[in-house]
């Protein structure tokens, strides 16, 4: 994933209509320890520094359903990459001059792009979501960057801090069948006799072709309670106590009554499909 984000700086820095000086030269990811001497002109991103963007870490797992299934994942590490680019002209005279206006057009091209568009994402980056961030100068990188080159072994030059912020999935999502029927029991202490069931319904209501229905009111009949499903058709009833109920459903022109038992026996749920 990682080289997938080099990748995607190349493309970047790559694009069709870059200044000229910048569109003819290498893109390389080497370590500018000395000697280091390209024998063409080069734009260099050293990758120095990973760590996690304690700012963007998420804690709350996320969840996603499908076809009566729901899909739990634990929230991406938001890994911030840190590149010190470097510009490295070759032939022609005032090297030192050539090599700021690499960095300008490096700088310049970058700060284009707080959030890396799509079209650029590589490898198992693309369609990642959230978009990547981009601080094309980064304030909080190397503090001192004397010390930086000298443990590189090379004399000290003008670079760019550039960091990007990737979403690192850790663990595979864990997929199991949704629950559709909550269940509260109270009772007080001591006493059986006052113990209580309340129960919590949910289903899907769908078309003909099996798409998901928003927008749709259910009605538990017996009850007179009603709920309005989601946009994923997901709806859901209660408090109420176990029996035999019906659903009633209408969706524009489309009705439709269902027979249910709550809580649902094996094999039974509260979903309906409207014709």
């Amino acid at each position: 994933m990682i080289q997938d984000l080099s990748q995607t700086l190349r493309a970047i820095l790559t694009q069709p209509g870059l200044p000229t000086e910048l569109g003819k030269a290498l893109i390389a990811f080497d370590r500018p320890s000395d000697p280091y001497s390209p024998t063409q002109t080069t734009i260099n991103l050293f990758l120095y520094d990973l760590r996690e963007n304690l700012e963007l870490r998420n804690n709350e797992p996320v969840v996603t359903t499908s076809a009566g299934q729901a899909s739990i994942a634990t929230a991406p590490m938001r890994l911030a990459c840190t590149y010190l680019v470097t510009a490295w002209p070759v032939g022609g005279t005032d090297l030192p001059l050539q090599e700021q206006q690499l960095l300008s057009e490096v700088l310049q091209v970058l700060s284009k792009y707080p959030l890396i568009p799509a079209s650029f994402l590589q490898g198992s980056l693309a369609g990642q979501d959230p978009a990547l961030p981009l601080v094309a100068l980064h304030p909080d990188a190397l503090k001192n960057i004397s010390e930086f080159w000298t443990s590189l072994g090379n004399k000290l030059k003008p670079s760019l801090s550039v960091t990007v912020t990737i979403s690192m999935p850790m663990f595979a999502p864990v997929t199991a069948p949704m629950v559709i029927t909550a269940q509260t029991g109270l009772e007080q202490i001591g006493l059986p006799a006052t113990h209580v069931l309340s129960l919590t319904i949910g289903g899907t209501v769908t078309n003909a072709a099996n798409a998901p229905v928003a927008g749709a009111t259910v009605t538990l009949v017996e009850l007179g309670s009603t709920a309005t499903t989601d946009a994923d058709g997901r709806y859901s009833l209660g408090p109420m106590a176990a029996g035999n109920f019906t659903l009633h459903v209408v969706s524009g022109a489309s009705t439709k009554d269902k027979s249910i038992t709550a809580p649902a026996t094996a094999g039974n749920n509260y979903d309906v499909q409207l014709s």
